[in-house]
């Protein structure tokens, strides 16, 4: 069996600048004139020949939270049947179940599916839909108080009423 290029895949180098009779000669099919007939030339990335550039012509006013916001790993609530009757979840126990990364250790919990487990929780958000599904199993919530949310007096950690 012998493995080749499909059929147009492999070309040649078209050669230039060898003369009038190979139909590339003279200024090597670049043009008469202009920057780029010139050898060296290579465009600078968002140029627009001499036009003020886009990026540049865009207003830049306002604020933009994405150097303060804090990226949540979610966990459904189906998840957690993985785990055994009265266990005890936290980011080390969805770490090594592979429900979470290292990426941050910052957990908040979603009330996707159903939860037919009694466990006791621990993580940094929960959502009110979420809160209920664990007590209704006979489990229990606990939720930690991440590294900014101490800092804010009338928020309990993060938690929802």
């Amino acid at each position: 069996m012998s493995i080749h290029s499909p059929f147009g895949s492999l070309r040649k180098r078209k050669i230039v600048g060898r003369g009038q009779g190979t139909g590339n000669g003279c200024t090597a099919g670049r043009g008469s004139n202009g920057q780029k007939s010139r050898s060296g030339f290579s465009r600078q990335l968002g140029f627009e020949g001499g036009q003020m550039p886009l990026a540049r012509r865009i207003p830049k006013r306002g604020f933009n939270n994405t150097k303060f916001e804090k990226a949540y790993q979610t966990v459904n609530i189906q998840d957690l049947n993985r785990f055994n009757d009265g266990d005890d979840v936290g980011y080390d126990a969805l770490l090594k179940m592979r429900l979470v990364n290292k990426k941050t250790r910052l957990v908040k919990l979603l009330a996707k599916g159903e939860l037919n487990k009694r466990l006791n929780v621990r993580v940094h958000r929960v959502s009110a839909a979420a809160k209920e599904a664990v007590e209704k199993a006979g489990g229990s919530l606990d939720i930690l108080a991440s590294y900014s949310d101490t800092s804010r007096p009338n928020n309990a950690a993060g938690a929802s009423d």
